[in-house]
């Protein structure tokens, strides 16, 4: 087993055992058994246990970054179309892990916010990146004519990502996808309403 290789199962382990017992219920020491290697493993690659905390959160969002990239930028798609389709696969993805897990981002969040800075300024970086690539897609969709041009895209986009970790922290408590579905159905269902307005208003 070499060094890189180590260093990838320790984070894919500790991604895991976040996932399921969250950050302050994971000791280091279960991280190194799901590996099978020695605790002096794990300080040879990290510092301290919240250096190794950021680095799991860190990969987990470059994974997510990676995934909004290929829905969001796909020109074979209109921007709305890429969007309903962002929304079909992460629910669906959800609904395979029976909503057990949520979102590491959003479970990490809730957690270590108010606990520490570092985790508080890391996870604000990672939400403003996602309603950056929201904006940007619902900026296409503006240019494209699919929602007027008086609607404030980044509001929009900060609205979206608000709703959806809710939804996906609602799903996490109750079970159940339905707070995904109406996500699902009321986001997009809000849109046609909102591109009705200008003529509306003109009446």
């Amino acid at each position: 087993m070499g060094k890189q290789s180590t260093k990838e199962l320790l984070l894919e382990a500790g991604r895991t055992i976040f996932l399921e017992r969250g950050y302050n219920n994971s000791g280091i020491e279960a991280i190194v058994q799901a590996v099978g290697v020695p605790k002096g493993s794990f300080y040879h690659y990290f510092g301290s246990k919240e250096a190794f905390g950021l680095e799991v959160l860190n990969r987990f969002a470059e994974c997510l970054n990676a995934d909004l990239d290929v829905y969001l930028n796909d020109a074979t798609k209109s921007p709305l179309e890429r969007l309903k389709c962002l929304v079909e696969a992460r629910c669906t993805r959800l609904e395979s892990q029976q909503c057990r897990k949520g979102c590491l981002i959003g479970n990490l969040s809730q957690e270590m916010a108010e606990q520490s800075e570092v985790f508080r300024s890391r996870l604000n970086e990672i939400f403003t990146g996602w309603v950056d690539r929201y904006a940007a897609c619902l900026q296409e969709a503006q240019t494209a004519g699919e929602i007027p041009d008086d609607l404030n895209v980044r509001e929009y986009a900060e609205f979206w990502l608000n709703s959806w970790q809710g939804a996906v922290l609602r799903a996490k408590t109750i079970r159940s996808t339905s707070p995904l579905r109406t996500f699902q159905k009321v986001i997009f269902r809000f849109i046609p309403e909102i591109a009705l307005e200008p003529a509306n208003r003109g009446s």
